[in-house]
């Protein structure tokens, strides 16, 4: 655990009761703070009390007197679509308003590094999509090599849960847009950025929001070094705004559109083979092409970004591309679960939006594609370039029909449950086909979360093999 600095004796609220709400508030107790919960959900309520916290309801009148803050949890409005009523009434009292990753960072560093050979460092990754494969890759390549690395955040454990890093150890960060969005400390030593595409414009406002929510991981604090993913014109604006010049090597710049060039520092891949260049000259690459862990350009655009950060931290190229080699992807990111009679099973349950679904269209061929939920804001055009790899769509979710009608140019089959689209996909499927779970679509329309998406797909698969 890290325990809280800087509200020893003092009064903290705490708002949202989950994995991120109760590692504050055990944080805070840690380090001699008196934090006062709240959670709408019962459950979560008794959860707390069992652990000795005190319930407070922030919305009776003066519930703020004598509170040094509140933090709040990743899932719950602060300012668009419209603030939660609890973060209202505490920013109408000048209380202010944080999370746990900004406790983390002002709280991480103590006088017990300077004890230590090595400080312990802070690779912190965000973007649109591959934030968690990206961070994931970078933790694995990290402990293969023997360094001393944990992962938090949005990926693993919370970011508090964490054991204060020793000499030379590394907390790697996947972080959402939710919360480098409210945190009031960003101060990582390596900051990535994987990407950006549309995603979450009604939390933030529209898509200026969003990117500027995303930005801040690199402006708040400035990181010793920053990767930034070039493929989009705001990974282009953010690189320029980081650096002093063309050939300034604390930005590192990553691609999977084009070869990049210049006296600088920068990382790409090509036809599935990636390369370093420092100073206009190759100092290091790797043959991607037949690591199953990492299929497809947007697999190779992660990887770009993991090794570019593995750099930053010393690594050596074929320390690197041994860890990449062992790296056994995640669940629900281009998961393969199965293969027979020459079809493979990939599960991709993380694809919400058309954007990362569209990245695994590409990256296989004869898909028997399984798509649809709860469609986001942009509508389906953006898949286009990928559905000359589909040979069916098997469409799931309550508006499938209408899910149906946006694939333009494609045959598709309205299925509704997953149980009757892998039914049909293995009935059609034959050698060579790729039955690909990719939703372009959110999963609350019939799951929990995508995660509960990704497990039915594989139990539907499973049975019938």
């Amino acid at each position: 655990m890290i325990p809280v600095r800087g509200f020893e004796g003092a009064r903290v609220a705490v708002l949202g009761l989950g994995r991120s709400g109760l590692s504050a508030a055990r944080a805070l107790r840690a380090g001699g703070a008196v934090p006062l919960c709240w959670d709408d959900n019962e459950a979560a309520r008794v959860a707390a009390e069992a652990e000795g916290f005190r319930i407070a309801d922030f919305s009776r009148a003066g519930a703020f007197d004598g509170v040094a803050a509140l933090i709040v949890s990743p899932g719950i409005p602060h300012l668009y679509p419209a603030p939660n009523r609890v973060i209202a009434a505490a920013q109408e009292a000048g209380v202010p308003v944080d999370n746990d990753i900004g406790l983390f960072f002002r709280s991480l560093a103590t006088q017990a590094w300077d004890d230590l050979d090595v400080a312990p460092r802070v690779v912190a990754v965000t973007g649109s999509n591959g934030k968690s494969t990206t961070s994931a890759l970078i933790h694995h390549v990290l402990r293969e090599a023997g360094r001393e690395a944990q992962l938090a955040g949005n990926i693993g454990r919370g970011v508090l849960d964490i054991d204060p890093p020793g000499d030379g150890g590394v907390v790697v960060l996947e972080l959402s847009s939710y919360q480098t969005d409210l945190a009031r400390a960003l101060t990582p030593d390596v900051a990535v950025f994987t990407n950006f595409s549309p995603d979450h414009l009604d939390r933030h406002g529209g898509l200026g929001g969003y990117f500027a929510a995303k930005r801040r991981l690199f402006a708040e604090g400035g990181p010793d070094r920053a990767v930034i993913g070039v493929d989009e014109d705001e990974g282009r604006y953010l690189a320029g705004q980081l650096s002093e010049g063309s050939g300034d090597d604390r930005v590192i710049r990553v691609s999977v559109a084009r070869k990049l060039s210049g006296p600088g520092w920068s990382v790409f891949a090509r036809k599935g083979f990636l390369s370093e260049y420092r100073q206009g000259r190759q100092v290091g690459s790797i043959d991607l092409r037949g690591i199953k862990g990492l299929p497809g350009a947007h697999n190779h655009q992660n990887a770009c970004a993991a090794y570019a950060a593995a750099r930053t931290l010393g690594l050596a190229p074929r320390v690197i591309e041994q860890g990449f080699r062992s790296f056994a992807g995640l669940p629900h990111r281009s998961q393969r679960v199965a293969e027979k009679s020459g079809v493979t099973f990939v599960n991709d349950s993380k694809a919400t939006n058309v954007d990362s679904a569209l990245k695994a269209l590409l990256a296989f061929e004869n898909i028997r594609w399984i798509c649809g939920g709860l469609e986001k804001e942009g509508g389906l055009a953006g898949l286009k370039p990928g559905l000359a790899h589909v040979r069916r769509a098997y469409v799931i979710g309550r508006e499938a029909a209408q899910f149906a009608l946006g694939l333009e140019g494609v045959e598709s089959e309205v299925c509704t449950t997953m149980a009757r689209a892998v039914g049909r996909a293995v009935e059609d499927a034959e050698p060579g086909d790729v039955v690909l779970l990719a939703p372009a679509a959110a999963s609350f329309d019939q799951y929990d979360n995508f995660e509960r998406r990704g497990e039915d797909f594989i139990a539907e698969v499973r049975a019938r093999l």
